[in-house]
This record gives C-alpha cells, sequence and structure tokens, in this order.
C-alpha cells in the first residue's frame, strides 16, 4: 500500500452520531477519501489550516478549537478559545500564521483572534459588528457576516455580508491586529455576496453572490488608503434551465489556478469555468449534478484531477474525475456516508 502524503478532515454537526471531525485518508490516484478516524468536538461547521500545514482551527459551539497535525494526520488538541460572541461560519488565517479571522453570519460580527507561538487560540484583539439594513426579505434584513479574509498583500480585511448586500473594507493594523473601515464595495439589492477569494498573484478577486447565483469578477489593486476593486465580469452558477430556489455556497479554485469551481445547494450542482490567467475571466464549461442534496463544501485534490462534494441534506460525500477537455465532472467512486458534513479540507501532511 502506497504511503500517504495527504490527509483530509472533513467537519460535521454532531446532532446525531457524527462526533464532529472526520479524519480520511486520500487516495490520490483514486480520488477517494478513506474515513480513518473521528475526533470529539461539538457542532464543527467550517476549518481553517495554518499556511504552515502545522495547525487546524475550527468553529465550534464554544469559539474555537486549535489542534496540532501530527505526523501521521491525527489530531492532537492545543486549546480552546472564545470568539465573546454567537459562533462564527467561515474562518482565514493570515500568511504568517499570526492571526484568524472569525466571520459570524448570527450576530453579524467580523472577529480577530490572535495566535499563540505555539499554535493555540489567544486572546480576541478586535470585534466589529456590521450596521445597516438589507432588502425587507427576512433572511436578509439584518448584517450576516460570511467570509472574513485578508487581501493578497495583508494591508486590508474584507468581510462578505449577504444581509445588507455589502463587502465592508478595513484597514489592519498587523501589529496590534486592529481594523478600521476605509470603504464598502456595494452589491445588487438581494444579491446576497457571500465568499470572496483572490488569485495568488494579488491581481483579481472572485466574489460569490448566493441569492442571485452569479460569480463577480474583479481586478484588484491595492492602495495607500484603500484598495481598487474593479468590476470586469458577472457570471452565472447555473446554466439556463435552472434560476430558482438556488443558491450559490462554495467557491474553490483548481491548485494551478487554471479553473474556478462553485457548487449550487437547491440545483445540487457544481458549476466548472475555465479561468484565463492573465485576464482573469471566466468561461463556464459545464453545470453538472452532484448526485446528492445542498453541497455545502466542495474540495479539489492536490493531483488537480478530482473533486469531492460535501452532501450536507443526503449525509453523503460523492466523488468525481475532472475532464477538462471536455469540461466535465465524472462521478467515479461509489458516495461515502459522512452525517451533516459542511467542511472539508485536504492538506500535505507534515
Amino acid at each position: 500500500m502506497q504511503k500517504n502524503k495527504y490527509i483530509a478532515y472533513i467537519s460535521s454537526y454532531t446532532h446525531g452520531k457524527s462526533k464532529g471531525i472526520m479524519i480520511c485518508d486520500v487516495d490520490e490516484k483514486k480520488g477517494n477519501l478513506i474515513p480513518r478516524s473521528e475526533v470529539e468536538i461539538n457542532n464543527p461547521s467550517y476549518m481553517v489550516k495554518a499556511n504552515s500545514g502545522k495547525f487546524l482551527y475550527s468553529i465550534c459551539d464554544e469559539g474555537l478549537m486549535a489542534y496540532r497535525i501530527l505526523e501521521n494526520g491525527n489530531l492532537g488538541m492545543i486549546n480552546f478559545g472564545s470568539i465573546n460572541g454567537m459562533r462564527s461560519c467561515y474562518l482565514t488565517v493570515d500568511k504568517e500564521d499570526k492571526y484568524i479571522f472569525c466571520a459570524g453570519y448570527h450576530d453579524g460580527k467580523a472577529t480577530i483572534v490572535r495566535i499563540r507561538e505555539d499554535g493555540g487560540i489567544g486572546e480576541v484583539t478586535d470585534e466589529v459588528f456590521h450596521k445597516g439594513l438589507g432588502s425587507v426579505a427576512e433572511r436578509n434584513f439584518r448584517p450576516h457576516v460570511t467570509c472574513a479574509v485578508l487581501t493578497p498583500e495583508q494591508k486590508f480585511m474584507v468581510d462578505c455580508d449577504t444581509g445588507i448586500d455589502q463587502v465592508r473594507v478595513y484597514r489592519f493594523d498587523k501589529k496590534h491586529g486592529k481594523i478600521k473601515q476605509v470603504d464598502a464595495v456595494r452589491c445588487e439589492m438581494e444579491s446576497a455576496p457571500r465568499t470572496m477569494i483572490f488569485s495568488s498573484d494579488g491581481k483579481f478577486a472572485y466574489l460569490s453572490h448566493e441569492l442571485k447565483n452569479y460569480v463577480a469578477v474583479y481586478a484588484y489593486h491595492t492602495g495607500d488608503k484603500a484598495p481598487e476593486f474593479e468590476l470586469i465580469q458577472r457570471i452565472s452558477t447555473l446554466d439556463q434551465q435552472y434560476a430558482r430556489n438556488s443558491a450559490a455556497v462554495a467557491i474553490k479554485m483548481s491548485p494551478d489556478e487554471g479553473h474556478l469551481f462553485v457548487s449550487n445547494a437547491g440545483d445540487n450542482s457544481v458549476a466548472m469555468y475555465k479561468r484565463d490567467v492573465e485576464t482573469g475571466l471566466l468561461t463556464q464549461l459545464s453545470v453538472l449534478p452532484i448526485s446528492g442534496d445542498y453541497p455545502k463544501d466542495i474540495a479539489i485534490f492536490p493531483d488537480n484531477k478530482h473533486l469531492v462534494a460535501i452532501n450536507h441534506e443526503t449525509n453523503e460525500m460523492t466523488f468525481f474525475s475532472l475532464d477538462y477537455e471536455k469540461g466535465i465532472i465524472v462521478m467515479n467512486n461509489p458516495p461515502r456516508k459522512v452525517e451533516t458534513g459542511n467542511c472539508c479540507i485536504i492538506t500535505k501532511l507534515p
């Protein structure tokens, strides 16, 4: 049996039989995840790994939990830390692994937490409640922060808010872990901007819009006082045959950044795009079913040839091969059970 070079972590709610985080061995050749063990933690929703690959951070009912990733991929708990508020829904870390940025859907709060030298959760360095009103629709009447991430040069933090249809832009003080708002990117009413990701060259930003089911592509330019987001494209996450009762959920870029993927709940599909690395523009190749209900997360395998969909409502994960020439995904393994799955991270072993 080949020695595993990668490990996968899948978080799930613990209302039923799930213990919290499932640890899986990664079969790179077949594009498969083989469950190995579980770690007990209360209702982990989203996770993020340190850029060093040595630590894993997870949301839990009590706040945040920090783990050390051991040589065999198992998790050793370091500590728990509070975020002074309701549970978060999204996490990112800075490039130097000094801070965790938390997005709060329920209380509309963005929180910054210091990371200790041993990788553990430190103190809260800053927190800000979004203010404002969205549309009259009940779901997005008030602030709901769904993404908090630093810009590529690490000078600013952007917070996506599905409730008030804005992306708030803050200057980030790296030394003290403090933020101050300097701008806002205003989006279409009731479009619900959910998640923003950046290309590694720092030139482009991709913003998924949950309720209007499209990706907005921005040319990104940093600045001294505030960055500039220049809208250059809007492209649907659906095909022309389906446009109702769907929500754009997860957005991921392939390891080589030549393709981008967005999962759609309701439509229960994955949109596949070819990405022009020079212009940043997207070309939709296909929108195909993921053979499950509510693909809350997707992950691209390190070989750039496989994809897994974490289907929250049907309690399973489904696996696909990526055919870039034909622009399609092809199911390649039987589904595996994972109860109310939320997030999947595939990472190289330390």
